[in-house]
């Protein structure tokens, strides 16, 4: 649980006055890389001991969990039994991601949990919008659904999400001002901060990229490709519109083009392997808890810069979930020309039936 170690330095460089940014704790240096709001959201943290501590991040991790799996039902359009939770909480426990959330101590499964209870609730629900914009304030990647919102014709939600998030900035200057002014203005910027983007941990498309050229900073040749598979994804979203598809596609595209995806932010195969058994496509709700399950990342070779030098062969075992996340975005566009192929011409561009067809018919 090393995680659990940076946000307790995190929560006693608040409580106590200390320099934020400026730690770095385990033998692998690790620093703060959390907004303002966030890092004072872990002041509790400092007030336990570390085994009561460690304990209690397994806890709370069992709990949200258990809801993610309710929530990610409720995406599916079912409604979740016990007997049904229990057997997705024992299934999901063997995904990858949610082993590793559970193995370093991470705050994955609370930041899914909130965007995803947010945007499963009624249209119209009472202050809509919040749990996206709080989200955001703890780990930033979730604004992406605030682009969602606006893209889906939904700008009260919208609007909500980004006052949302605007209280946290405000709450975190207010509590942390020389630390909110470093973090905005410098710490924001430096990606390298959290971590080598080059090395199997990142399976976001930078990961793969640089992997793939053997370069640890691939530049043009990972902003590119981000781009337009951002301008995709989103416009997929788009046309999905406010039902599940949207919602999952949104959460691979901000995986995909965000510069640092760890294995552990994948938690959203848990929806998607709950939507598609819901969908009744069995086969590949299966094949998904597989690539999710097997671990080919951590198979291949990967210490030191050996994950710059990897044979061709090898790149795709090391980024198995960017493979997946690329393949259901080309999939889902494929649907949307497959519907426009079989939907035909407008009403409008339709002629009009024979009578005696219309006789029949009455």
């Amino acid at each position: 649980m090393v995680d659990v170690l940076v946000y307790r330095a995190e929560g006693r460089a608040v409580a106590h006055g200390g320099d934020l940014y400026g730690f770095t704790v385990t033998e692998w240096r690790l620093p703060a890389t959390y907004p303002p709001f966030g890092a004072a959201l872990f002041v509790p943290t400092a007030w336990l001991p570390l085994p009561a501590l460690k304990a209690a991040f397994l806890a709370v991790n069992v709990v949200l969990l258990a809801v993610l799996v309710v929530l990610s039902a409720r995406l599916a359009g079912r409604t979740p039994r016990l007997p049904l939770v229990c057997a997705g909480i024992a299934v999901s426990l063997w995904l990858e991601p949610v082993f590793q959330t559970f193995l370093f101590g991470q705050v994955n499964l609370a930041v899914t949990c909130l965007v995803l209870w947010d945007l499963t609730r009624p249209p119209g629900a009472r202050g809509k919008g919040v749990a996206v914009g709080i989200a955001t304030g703890i780990k930033l990647t979730p604004g992406i659904f605030v682009v969602y919102l606006l893209l889906t014709g939904r700008r009260r939600e919208a609007a909500t999400a980004t006052a949302a998030f605007g209280g946290t900035v405000v709450l975190g200057a207010l509590l942390l001002p020389a630390a909110s002014v470093e973090f905005w203005s410098r710490r924001l910027y430096e990606t390298g901060r959290v971590g080598k983007a080059w090395i199997v941990d990142n399976q976001s498309l930078q990961g793969l990229i640089a992997r793939a050229v053997g370069d640890p900073a691939p530049g043009t040749a990972w902003l590119l490709p981000a781009a337009a598979v951002g301008a995709v994804g989103l416009w997929l979203a788009m046309r999905a519109g406010e039902d599940r598809h949207g919602i999952l596609l949104t959460a691979f595209t901000a995986l995909l083009v965000s510069p640092i995806s760890w294995s552990h932010h994948w938690v959203w195969c848990v929806p998607l392997i709950a939507v598609l058994l819901a969908e009744g496509r069995t086969r590949l709700a299966v094949l998904t808890a597989v690539v999710f399950t097997a671990r080919t990342m951590w198979v291949v070779p990967h210490q030191g810069d050996l994950d710059l030098r990897m044979p061709w062969w090898e790149v795709p075992l090391a980024a198995p979930y960017p493979l997946l996340a690329l393949a259901a975005l080309a999939s889902a566009f494929l649907r949307k020309r497959d519907v426009r192929v079989v939907e035909g011409p407008r009403p409008d561009q339709q002629q009009p039936a024979p009578d005696h067809v219309l006789g029949n018919d009455l």
